[in-house]
């Protein structure tokens, strides 16, 4: 199923989003940030969800937040708000939840060890908690940026080797590290879930499928066979809309 998922959707009510997005989508990766928050809006959300015909998933919470921090108090309070959004998406009923491997030390040297062992440790966690809520907890690679970890495959299966966790593939973020084969190919039976948006290689833009330079006939070959959703990951609702025609005319070619 193609769904769709903005940041930007999170500044508004979460039944105002829904409208807006039930017309063109039957899938909604809800960003839990700001309004969206599911954890501020779960008690509500059957009331919500019966007057939409659609499907759910989940993008945990991303701001002010760190499971590989080098400080405790901020890496515990980071995990139990991963740990809190398994627990609110099993009560609504929503069965995937995208998380984030973690940041690197901004300021000091000589931590990038540590800050890894410290995901690590999170990360095997989050995967009991996922096990226990019966929600499954999908690990997204990250885009060329000096602080994220999980950029290179290698490294997103050297934080989620020895686990049960699996993996949430991004094609524009391995696209800016020039790396989506070699994604496919070594973590291809751990995908299950994918967002899918476009750019040019060289920063994480968020363009409507087909502005940038990726291959997406390519791409969407190489992933037959692998599981997930495709959530378009868009600025605008209407460069949501443009991708999903392009994207579906493109999956008819495959």
């Amino acid at each position: 199923m193609i769904g769709i998922s903005c940041t930007q959707f999170s500044v508004h009510d979460p039944n105002k989003i829904m409208d807006a997005v039930s017309r063109d989508f039957g899938l909604w990766e809800i960003f839990s940030e700001a309004d969206n928050t599911i954890t501020k809006f779960s008690s509500r959300f059957d009331d919500m969800r019966s007057r939409f015909s659609m499907e759910y998933s989940v993008h945990a919470p991303i701001c002010d937040i760190n499971i590989a921090a080098v400080n405790d108090k901020v890496r515990e309070t980071s995990v139990k708000e991963m740990m809190d959004t398994l627990e609110h998406a099993n009560r609504m009923g929503i069965e995937m939840v995208t998380i984030h491997p973690g940041v690197y030390s901004m300021v000091l040297d000589g931590l990038r060890g540590r800050s890894g062992e410290l995901a690590k440790d999170s990360l095997r966690r989050i995967e009991k908690a996922s096990a226990e809520t019966g929600v499954t907890a999908a690990i997204e690679n990250m885009p060329s940026f000096a602080i994220m970890m999980g950029q290179t495959p290698e490294e997103l299966l050297c934080l989620i080797d020895g686990t049960d966790l699996k993996v949430c593939f991004d094609i524009g973020h391995a696209n800016t590290m020039g790396a989506t084969d070699r994604f496919i190919d070594l973590l291809g039976e751990r995908i299950a879930n994918i967002h899918i948006h476009d750019n040019n290689g060289d920063v994480d833009a968020h363009m409507t499928i087909g502005d940038g330079n990726i291959d997406f006939m390519h791409v969407l070959s190489k992933l037959k066979g692998c599981g997930g959703n495709y959530i378009i990951e868009s600025r605008t609702l209407e460069s949501a809309i443009e991708s999903k025609k392009r994207l579906e005319a493109m999956m008819r070619k495959v």
